[in-house]
């Protein structure tokens, strides 16, 4: 029996071995099976039209590293200052990073600051698994900057104080007018040693590749750190840091605040934390970084959070960062499947040459026709903010499609108003903003024209002329409120005017648009006039037109249907607050601007503009492109539609001519309108006025409206 024992005993211990080897094999295939992490559900609006249900496409090939927590390994070594910042060696030319599936966007061009780490590194402690890939694959950010990650995922060593705590360590987030309030522009440190770090909270296992540093965003100090080691946990508690053969690994940092810098891990690590380490800061200040993290989250099939909470599109459109010869060739395309109700045209040419290319929408094309409304979207005023940009490339796709399927809302949405979309009115500034790519851009790059002028606040300001008039108590004759001229020396060769804002304005005095959008970044708000204080000496101040409430409506329109605009529970964007007003805002309440393109088109032409802010990041990686369509796509469609509430109809004179330039006005607005010009008239013209009181049949000189009575005026009596 002991005997018998012991050979039991011994056939078991031969056995373990096996047990393990197949214990691995089955392991590896459970993660053969596991589902894609980008295989993400979908998201559908009804009722917006009948779908077809979508074929399922064959997974990807999955990650082929483990998924497993792994045990705990040998404590790092204590983290030693460089001397000075090492350059990471040249990766060989075999191991670049090649796209993963789907796309992760603009990653491979990008020409930002960027270091090269030697592929041959790997940690000597295998309780954290390495990835090890013949071919590199590109992953996209976890979402610091887009908000994905949350203030309960980022945490420190110490912070200076809460307004420069962990999540405030976002790439690009931008400091409060105030730099010792709640919303500084970094995470600082509250000591200067070797101790601090910074560590991100995937919560689900993550390969990392990269890391994206950024100094403290300030008007007044420098701070940045210079070199740094990462680390990787399963449980925050045991932490491998990077290897560079035997030793830690340290990445070079910032040499200045602002320029971002890309660092790839020598070998793609797979963990759920990950920690920055700084090891050397700019000599004359503190440890302050923001940053940005590069992973691929690993299939989680049990983590019902995360599944539930993924979410891309149905619409089958190019969701993709186009630079200048793409997006002409989209448009190209786009007019090829819906000739009937397209028609390209541009408005004029950069100061590099590019044309400004606009794409009309209408059952029509090229017409000016009675009683149909004409309405614009202007994207990429600043060139780096290119979510806009891409909206409107998305959003002329999808009408076509949609038209072509028989949707009955675009449908009647085509046939009954004019569409012009404007995707790049600066498209010099991004194409600067292209090679830098969706992460080492910065705040900035390409924001301005080729020759350095902030479109945004390059029309001629009206306001101050209007409202010197308006104080001025011994004019004989009434101060004209609505049609203001521009002044002669805005006029001038020699004035300081981009060539891409006389276009517009030309654009706009041509084509006499009742509603317009203009797209911008960096906040998700949408903003009203007036855009510029009345009070001198003042930077913020509420300014509102005449015409207030149709502006508080409109851009209630588009908030309320966003997804995320006047969502209560979602963090600010950098420091401002826009929930009070259900995500709309005063814009001169806010920051005032001179010569803004909402102001100019209220003051000078019949068009009520508006900004849109549509999202946080200027320039959102490519795979997040889906997820902001769909964040748009309805409040898209619900702001063209208000281009038909109020009242329409035709002026005429005794012989049933139309009147051109006939003054319109609603008696307690202090702001009128006039019918089109001659250039336009036909024998019955359209009336083509704002959306407070968008056209009327005037049979009598007096027609009495519940706010007010409407007067028609010719225009000697003005």
């Amino acid at each position: 029996m002991a005997r018998r024992g012991a050979a039991a005993l011994a056939l078991a211990l031969a056995l373990a071995p096996l047990a393990v080897v197949l214990a691995a094999l089955r392991a590896q295939g459970a993660a053969l099976q596991a589902p894609d992490p980008h295989a993400q559900e979908t998201w559908s609006r009804e009722p917006y039209y009948a779908r077809r249900e979508p074929r399922p496409e064959p997974f990807p090939p999955p990650l082929p590293a483990g998924t497993g927590a792994g045990g705990r390994g040998p404590s790092p070594a204590e983290p030693r200052p460089p001397q000075k910042a090492t350059k990471p060696k040249k990766a060989p030319g075999t191991d670049r990073l090649a796209p993963q599936t789907p796309p992760p966007g603009k990653n491979s061009n990008r020409k930002g600051v960027r270091t090269k780490n030697s592929e041959k590194a790997a940690s000597d402690d295998h309780s954290i698994p390495v990835a090890h890939d013949d071919v590199r694959e590109g992953c996209p950010p976890l979402g610091l900057e887009t908000l994905k990650i949350t203030d309960f995922q980022l945490h420190a060593s110490t912070s200076k104080r809460y307004g420069l705590g962990a999540h405030r360590g976002r790439l690009n987030i931008q400091a409060g007018i105030n730099e010792n309030d709640f919303y500084d522009g970094a995470w600082c440190a509250g000591r200067n040693d070797l101790h601090q770090w910074i560590e991100v909270d995937a919560r689900r296992l993550t390969k990392f590749t990269g890391v994206i540093t950024q100094g403290r965003n300030s008007l007044w100090l420098s701070d940045w750190v210079t070199s740094y080691k990462v680390m990787v946990s399963n449980d925050s508690h045991t932490w491998v840091t990077v290897k560079n053969g035997s030793g830690d690994m340290i990445f070079e940092g910032n040499s200045e605040k602002e320029i971002p810098v890309l660092n790839e891990l020598p070998v793609p690590m797979v963990a759920r934390y990950i920690r920055i380490n700084p090891q050397s800061w700019f000599d004359n200040g503190s440890i302050c970084m923001r940053m940005e993290i590069l992973g691929c989250p690993l299939p989680d099939p049990n983590n019902y959070y995360h599944r539930r909470n993924e979410m891309t599109t149905t619409d089958d459109l190019d969701f993709k960062h186009h630079n200048y010869k793409e997006m002409r060739q989209l448009m190209k395309v786009v007019n090829e499947m819906c000739p009937n109700i397209t028609r390209i045209y541009n408005i004029g040419k950069s100061h590099q040459g590019l044309k400004l290319y606009a794409v009309e929408i209408s059952d029509h094309p090229g017409e000016h026709e009675v009683g149909e409304p004409e309405f614009h979207y202007i994207a990429g005023a600043h060139g780096n903010e290119v979510l806009g940009r891409e909206l409107m490339l998305l959003l002329m796709q999808f009408l076509c499609q949609e038209y072509l399927a028989g949707n009955a809302r675009i449908v009647r949405l085509v046939e009954e108003t004019r569409i012009h979309i404007l995707p790049s009115l600066n498209p010099d500034g991004y194409e600067k903003a292209y090679e830098g790519g969706s992460e080492l851009g910065g705040w900035s790059l390409g924001r301005w024209t080729h020759d350095g002028i902030d479109i945004n606040n390059n029309f001629p300001d009206l306001n101050t002329l209007l409202w010197e008039a308006e104080d001025r108590q011994n004019i004989p004759r009434k101060v004209p409120n609505h049609y203001i001229a521009i002044p002669e020396w805005f006029l001038s060769e020699n004035a300081t005017v981009a060539v891409e804002t006389r276009a517009v304005i030309a654009w706009m005095e041509k084509i006499p648009f009742v509603l317009g959008g203009n797209l911008q970044g960096g906040e998700l708000v949408v903003a009203y006039p007036y855009d510029m204080v009345r009070s001198m000496w003042k930077t913020q101040e509420h300014s509102p037109t005449p015409d207030d409430h149709v502006f508080r409506w409109l851009a209630y329109s588009y908030a309320s249907t966003h997804r995320l605009m006047t969502d209560a529970r979602r963090r600010v964007c950098h420091t401002e607050d826009f929930q009070k007003e259900d995500g709309t805002v005063n814009g001169a309440s806010w920051h005032t601007v001179a010569g803004s393109l909402n102001d100019f088109s209220y003051l000078h032409t019949n068009c009520f503009e508006l900004s849109i802010y549509v999202g946080c990041d200027k320039y959102p990686h490519e795979s997040e492109l889906p997820e902001e369509w769909e964040n748009n796509r309805e409040s898209l469609i619900v702001f063209m539609e208000q281009v038909h509430r109020g009242i329409k109809g035709v002026v005429r004179d005794f012989h049933g001519k139309g009147i051109p330039n006939a003054v319109i006005s609603v008696e307690g607005v202090n702001h009128d309108i006039r019918t089109v010009p001659l250039h336009l008239m036909s024998d019955a013209v359209p009336e083509k006025l704002g959306p407070t009181r968008l056209m009327v049949f005037l049979p009598l000189p007096h027609w009495l409206l519940d706010k007010g009575s409407l007067r028609l005026l010719c225009l000697n009596e003005v």
